[in-house]
């Protein structure tokens, strides 16, 4: 049976799937990701995981991969195939491409992991049938991905789409990249988390907590969750003034909240709106299985361009 290797790759953990002609999954699985050991591990272990995945193919499935679609964190130069910098994994300026290629003898395509996410999202996910998307994974940090008419665009130097270190409060907390202020400091889930647990005298509570505190009333929860809110407004009403995307999909662990989240957030960027063509504000449908679906797709579009097929979810 024809089909397909996906691997996304996480900080912690890594998952993979065999994908069929049809977008049907025919086998699932999930390793750690092993940073503890270096980039050095961490790169074998990629490499020693799709080798595997190959190998379960030709014994299940009577052939192996016709190809692979890898998605990882970081920075990524998608053209040359290269693993340019991950912070949480330590390396630089990884071939990853030519380094799977030659260890699974099949094409292989790599893809930024929100971006690739976003892919997913958009062809067979929440912004599927839309022609113009822009995807936020409200995360540890904040990242996005532009989707145009069934591709996503990664930019020219491959920093497309980074909408949280856009500078929504000047002068504000500083951020790792460098600036003060970024987006991803006041409406991440890291940065909701932070602020909640600060307000709650309770160094263990998270931004879930918060929502749940939101929902049973409690006005120092409110107000954080608010301030949030706000600063993600200012953030997305920054992007699609710039892009103009007919739909918004969030996704990440802060959507989880649900119209906790939605409802003041939808509020919060129509009063913002003054000129532009309001969205549709929409949560992400394929959660933590987007990347992995969507390293699916890049593999396809490797075997044909053309192909508008499906994977299913």
């Amino acid at each position: 049976m024809r089909h397909v290797i996906a691997l996304d790759v996480g900080g912690t953990g890594m998952k993979a799937a065999l994908i069929g002609p049809d977008g049907e999954l025919l086998h699932q699985a999930r390793r750690a990701t092993g940073r503890e050991r270096g980039p050095d591990a961490v790169v074998e272990g990629i490499l020693g995981f799709a080798a595997d995945l190959r190998a379960h193919g030709e014994e299940r499935l009577g052939e192996p991969a016709a190809a692979a679609g890898l998605a990882v964190p970081g920075i990524v130069d998608e053209d040359r195939g290269i693993a340019v910098y991950a912070a949480n994994l330590g390396w630089r300026d990884v071939p990853l491409r030519a380094l799977l290629a030659q260890r699974l003898g099949v094409p292989v395509a790599l893809g930024h992991d929100v971006r690739t996410g976003g892919l997913a999202e958009g062809r067979i996910g929440a912004g599927k049938g839309t022609d113009r998307f822009l995807f936020v994974a409200l995360g540890t940090g904040i990242a996005g991905a532009i989707g145009l008419d069934g591709r996503v665009e990664a930019g020219a130097h491959g920093f497309a789409g980074e909408i949280g270190h856009i500078v929504v409060r000047p002068g504000g907390i500083p951020c790792p990249c460098g600036q003060r202020g970024c987006l991803e400091r006041y409406a991440s889930a890291a940065a909701v988390s932070e602020a909640w647990a600060a307000a709650a005298g309770n160094p263990d509570a998270d931004a879930a907590d918060c929502a749940k505190s939101v929902v049973s009333g409690d006005p120092n929860a409110v107000r954080v969750w608010q301030e949030a809110v706000d600063a993600l407004a200012d953030g997305l009403v920054t992007a699609l003034t710039l892009l103009d995307p007919r739909t918004l999909l969030i996704g990440g662990g802060l959507a989880e909240a649900g119209e906790t989240l939605f409802t003041p957030l939808r509020e919060a960027v129509r009063r913002r709106v003054t000129f532009q063509k309001p969205p549709t504000v929409v949560p992400a449908a394929l959660g933590d299985t987007a990347g992995c679906l969507g390293a699916g797709l890049l593999a396809r579009d490797l075997l044909d361009p053309t192909d508008s097929s499906e994977v299913t979810a």
